[in-house]
């Protein structure tokens, strides 16, 4: 066989839309999403859309500004979006996964920059998943101050995509919280989540679609709505309720709850020698999480490493800011209560972190 016949075959007019990228599908994209990103600014931010790089200038009278940043996903809870063909949401979970990281150390969140990869360009689903992006940030405070959508024929599916970004923020030197002003006898505070949030779906989806053979489209009597609506609940962000906490309150620090679960991630802000007893019994989870572990069968110690279990945010404050830390909370709409204290522990030489541990049980659950 001569090299000419061995050649492989090439359709005539071979393109770049051939292979699986429309680029006349990426601009319209554009042009839908424009709007969006539009409403998501602030008054530092310089030009707009369609640069090689976002702008933002740093006002402010500040003395020794500190930027923070985080990067984040949502997760297979896409997977749920996806099957539903629900996109307008899942955006408001990635800004609440990046900006609520920024506001534990006390930073305020500037800008987040967006990174969507498809298998297949629709103008229409790109619109919608911007604009939950733009919701959560306006919601957040934030300027959306650019971003990415990439096509990736061949790698993805047509109807498959994964979402992440990234946040920048900012805090003075010396107001950075931090685990190193924790000290015991301060108060732990939760702040309660919208559900799931953004993490442990792989295990929710395995017992509740494939073992389960629950519809997504089904009504669900204990959570008096359908699966999907439940499942698609956005990530509750409290970026500007924390803010406003630590403005009124003397907060020691705060804590994200996400994969890892309440104690794993209150424990990474608690700093060696100190113990954060955390009461079960202060709190009744959402009837999700009740589902998940009954269905599944999933053990109470698998459940609270893998889910929130209703605390989407932890406040640590001074004793004596208790009343108003909670005060200022409920005037904004956070539902929140005392769940445990900070007592003074055992330390050992290899200890990096304190310890959080729950006790008690929930009623109800």
């Amino acid at each position: 066989m001569s090299k000419r016949d061995s050649a492989p075959l090439v359709p005539p007019n071979a393109s770049y839309a051939a292979a699986g990228v429309d680029i006349d599908a990426g601009e319209r994209a554009v042009e839908l999403l424009a709007p969006h990103a539009k409403r998501a600014t602030r008054p530092e931010v310089v030009g707009g859309i369609g640069g090689f790089a976002g702008l933002f200038a740093l006002k402010g009278d500040y003395r020794e500004p500190l930027l923070a940043s985080s990067s984040d996903g949502v997760g297979t809870k896409l997977a749920v979006a996806q099957a539903l063909g629900k996109h307008d949401t899942v955006g408001r979970d990635l800004v609440a996964m990046v900006v609520d990281d920024l506001v534990v150390c006390g930073a305020e969140p500037l800008f987040l920059q967006d990174y969507i990869a498809i298998g297949k360009v629709v103008p229409e689903t790109v619109e919608q998943i911007v604009k939950g992006i733009a919701d959560g940030c306006v919601e957040a405070g934030c300027a959306l101050l650019g971003g990415e959508t990439a096509e990736h024929p061949g790698l993805m599916e047509d109807g498959h995509y994964d979402i992440s970004a990234t946040g920048v923020g900012v805090v003075e030197a010396d107001a950075v919280l931090s685990a190193d002003r924790v000290r015991p006898g301060d108060v732990v505070i939760a702040m309660g989540s919208s559900g799931l949030h953004s993490n442990g779906y792989s295990l929710a989806r395995k017992v509740l679609l494939d073992w389960g053979h629950m519809d997504l489209h089904g009504h669900v009597e204990e959570l008096d709505r359908t699966l999907g609506e439940e499942l698609l609940e956005p990530t509750r962000i409290y970026a500007r309720d924390c803010l406003a906490l630590a403005a009124e309150a003397d907060v020691r620090t705060f804590a994200h709850v996400t994969g890892g679960g309440l104690a794993d991630n209150l424990s990474r802000v608690l700093p060696p020698g100190v113990v954060a007893e955390l009461d079960r019994s202060t709190w009744t989870p959402a009837p999700i999480f009740a589902l998940i572990a009954q269905r599944g069968r999933v053990a109470r110690e698998e459940m609270e490493r893998t889910f929130n279990m209703g605390v989407g945010m932890v406040a640590i404050v001074a004793p004596e800011d208790t009343d108003r830390a909670q005060a200022v909370l409920t005037a904004r709409h956070v539902d929140n209560w005392v769940l445990g204290t900070v007592k003074s522990g055992k330390r050992t030489a290899k200890a990096k972190t304190g310890v959080a541990h729950l006790v008690g049980e929930h009623p109800r659950f």
